[in-house]
């Protein structure tokens, strides 16, 4: 009974039908309780290759955004980099990217994020920055702690897929991070784990939920109770990331696979794509019946729209869909 009553609201949050991308992302406002307002169109710079927010992107920023163009435009790249940090997550950090990902969850141009590091050997080796946090107020790190956490769970809500490219030492929140994307992509070499427990802590962005969703509860205890590194064979095994790929010279094998597989993504209806995700998400945190209407729900919202008629079109045609998101 109570899961009839929980179907019938349901549906009543998601009526009348919505036919654009702002609709699938008031949809996901209803389904996750975590947007507050409806999402607007961002504009996107015509033949924009790199944008920082707040400013122009410079030598020194700790992370860069570009929006690539061409046959890869949709496809948006966040670059941490803070070599002499080891990318470690610092206060300005934390800003810059909480800044991208509000930018990105309002441009419903952008069709995949991939989440990277600009430095070789590293994508995020050390977690949260412990030389800044030493020189911390103490009333400073509840705060920081609390804005770091949001940053991961925001990234974890973006509507569109989200790809980490692991191409170098991920541990702690950087590993969490990561594991806030929808898939994980790493080098053979690239070095993982939950090591909070060397600390005399526990992960606190995530990862004690995050990584037995992923891997299974036993595995993610063992994992987190031994503070163990594994490397990216190791990680694939384990189902920690989708693809493990041989490191080339340049170092950005796990990205350039990554980039493989936006493009992939690219071609298919983005309003598709985004309810999917959705009824995913929020599907697997549930039972089965309750997913099935969740599912249905989600299904609804694909039906009315033009990229739909725009499939069948071009199915009949016997040409390449030219789907717009509306």
């Amino acid at each position: 009974m109570a899961v009839l009553v929980g179907c019938r609201v349901l549906f009543h949050a998601f009526r009348p039908p919505m036919t654009n991308l702002d609709g699938v992302c008031r949809l996901q406002d209803v389904m996750q309780h975590v947007l507050v307002r409806r999402t607007q169109h961002a504009r996107l710079a015509s033949n924009s290759v790199m944008r920082q927010y707040s400013s122009d992107a410079k030598s020194g920023d700790d992370l860069s955004v570009r929006y690539l163009d061409g046959d890869d435009s949709g496809i948006v790249v966040f670059g941490i980099n803070r070599p002499k940090a080891k990318n470690a997550i610092s206060k300005n950090l934390v800003k810059m990217m909480s800044e991208a990902v509000e930018s990105v969850k309002k441009n419903n141009k952008v069709r995949t994020v991939i989440l990277c590091s600009m430095v070789p050997g590293i994508f995020c080796a050390v977690g949260a920055d412990l030389k800044e946090r030493a020189k911390m107020d103490q009333r400073e790190v509840g705060p920081f702690v609390s804005k770091a956490r949001a940053l991961i769970t925001e990234l974890g809500n973006l509507p569109m897929p989200t790809i980490a490219a692991i191409d170098g030492v991920a541990l702690g929140g950087g590993l969490e991070m990561a594991l806030a994307c929808d898939i994980r992509i790493a080098g053979t070499s690239a070095k993982m784990g939950l090591v909070e427990t060397k600390l005399a802590i526990i992960p606190g962005a995530g990862g004690t939920q995050r990584l037995p969703r992923a891997i299974g509860v036993s595995l993610a205890k063992e994992l987190i109770f031994s503070a163990r590194v594994m490397d990216g064979t190791e990680a694939k095994t384990l189902g920690l990331v989708n693809h493990a790929v041989e490191q080339n010279e340049s170092g950005d094998a796990a990205y350039l696979r990554a980039l493989e597989l936006a493009r992939e993504f690219n071609p298919q209806g983005p309003i598709a794509i985004r309810m999917a995700k959705l009824a995913i998400n929020q599907g697997i945190e549930v039972d089965l019946t309750t997913g099935l209407a969740i599912e249905e729900a989600c299904y609804a919202q694909v039906i009315p729209t033009k990229d739909r008629l725009e499939g069948l079109a071009a199915f009949k045609e016997k040409r390449p869909p030219r789907y717009k998101g509306e």
